[in-house]
């Protein structure tokens, strides 16, 4: 019993730093955060951490599946069960495009500790990896005077709290912050990179073998599904509600 009790905390440690799950480079995906779930063959789902069930999750690794849960890690959402918890103090401007949602002091420990909840969440879930969103605040009229330095620093604490509970962690579009960051990340997904011109950005992550996930909110094009085979970019075509399946590139 003594030596048991000696070598729990030991345990513990190890198995929060286990080695997250490698999502191969060359992956097939399907991304969907509204409607009723669609299956796909595809081997990556990212899903809505929320309005998937466990259940739902295990049938999917059940099958094979690679699962990454979706959730905004930088802004509030007035519909989320957690809402109330976040203190009025840390709710900046509101986002234009998107009702009820506003952007979030990241730089704060109490929203850092909520932040993590939903990071235990998505394992007690059974997620392997995590889509956190918004992570870029700084770069948008936040209302909160986020700066480039803190947000690096979040973005670091956010991989790092990821990885303890043996998550993945994907890097949501900050094309810019990717010299400061691509090392901490496991993967990347990206919003309409080559409508911004910005998909260059991403060489370097994709020299380490790691995956990059490409969402085009346009009409398919083969011009560009050609640009990201050369790449090693996989590259898809989404309607923008994100109810439905893509059409990914061959």
């Amino acid at each position: 019993m003594r030596l048991f009790a000696t070598l729990a905390p030991l345990l513990l440690a190890v198995q929060a730093w286990a080695t997250p799950l490698a999502i191969p480079a060359n992956a097939s995906w399907h991304m969907q955060l509204d409607g009723t779930l669609r299956t796909p063959n595809r081997l990556v789902y990212d899903i809505d951490l929320y309005d998937t069930s466990r259940q739902s999750i295990t049938s999917l690794k059940g099958q094979g599946r690679i699962v990454i849960c979706y959730f905004s890690a930088g802004t509030w959402e007035d519909w989320r069960p957690d809402a109330k918890l976040f203190p009025k103090a840390a709710i900046g401007k509101a986002l234009p495009e998107w009702p009820g949602e506003y952007w979030l002091d990241i730089r704060r420990g109490d929203v850092r500790k909520l932040l993590a909840k939903r990071l235990d969440l998505a394992r007690s879930k059974g997620c392997d990896g995590v889509d956190a969103d918004n992570v870029d605040g700084y770069g948008n009229d936040n209302g909160l005077k986020l700066t480039r330095t803190q947000q690096i620093d979040f973005n670091r604490w956010l991989a790092a709290e990821a990885h303890k509970r043996n998550l993945s962690a994907g890097l949501k579009n900050a094309v810019e912050l990717l010299p400061q960051l691509a090392t901490h990340f496991d993967f990347a997904v990206n919003e309409s990179c080559y409508q911004y011109q910005e998909c260059a950005g991403y060489a370097a992550m994709r020299a380490q073998g790691k995956p990059i996930f490409i969402a085009d909110y346009r009409g398919y094009s083969t011009r560009l599904c050609e640009q990201a085979k050369a790449s090693g970019f996989r590259l898809q075509f989404f309607q923008l509600d994100l109810k439905g399946v893509g059409k990914p590139c061959p």
